[in-house]
């Protein structure tokens, strides 16, 4: 029996080929033929069961034999904003991991001790698609592109607001018991600095446009394991039961 395949097509109901990239891989690589079964993700939370149809060198046709909504597994939206790392492998990293634990979102962001203004957010998209497809998720979470401090923190946002940082002097609570405490169906953004945190300005400013100060515990942590902690209490918190 062969090993079920799945594919990222994000039109998958009304196209009838999978996308180039996608159907490379099926030809080439997967040596499908024309009757082969597989399932198209189309980020919007359906799986939908597929046959092969015709096949070229670059071209995958099929026709979809079935569609189902599926859970997506969590309740309310989970937005992680953070300043990227100077290794782009650890971004990745990130990335990769976030989603097979699931969130909804990813931003980036630019802050005055960042070690990196750029990053390749189309090679960020492929992982988080590659992540999806080999953890089985129908949703794929939004990624955006870098934005810089001031503006992510001031534009307004659906939800409870939380900037996780280091400095003493200003009184954090408990992030995973702060989530615990609200509604299933809630909006949540995470914020998560960069190597040398957040200054003290970015703090304050984050406050002053209703982001709570917030503590993921006692434990020192690299940027990228911060954030993926942070998705995985908000995942814990909003999932369903």
């Amino acid at each position: 029996m062969k090993e079920t395949r799945f594919f990222y097509v994000p039109d998958a109901a009304q196209a009838t080929a999978l996308p180039q990239e996608e159907a490379i891989h099926a030809v080439r690589v997967l040596r499908m033929q024309v009757g082969d079964k597989m399932f198209l993700l189309d980020g919007q939370g359906y799986f939908h069961e597929a046959e092969v149809t015709m096949v070229t060198s670059k071209h995958c046709a099929y026709a979809i034999l079935s569609s189902v909504a599926a859970d997506k597994g969590w309740k309310g939206h989970i937005h992680l904003a953070m300043a990227p790392t100077k290794m782009m492998d650890r971004i990745e990293w990130l990335a990769e991991k976030a989603t097979e634990v699931g969130f909804d979102e990813l931003s980036f962001l630019s802050c005055k001790f960042s070690e990196r203004k750029v990053i390749n957010l189309s090679r960020i998209e492929k992982i988080v698609v590659s992540a999806m497809k080999q953890s089985r998720k129908p949703y794929k979470p939004v990624v955006n592109d870098m934005a810089a401090f001031a503006h992510f923190v001031t534009t307004p946002r659906k939800g409870r607001k939380f900037i996780a940082h280091c400095y003493a002097e200003i009184p954090r609570v408990d992030l995973f018991t702060t989530l615990q405490e609200l509604s299933a169906n809630e909006s949540c953004t995470v914020m998560i600095g960069p190597e040398g945190d957040f200054s003290l300005d970015e703090v304050r400013l984050a406050m002053e446009n209703g982001f709570e100060p917030v503590s993921l515990g006692t434990a020192r942590l690299r940027t990228e394991t911060a954030a993926l902690m942070a998705v995985t209490m908000a995942q814990l918190s909003f999932r369903n039961t």
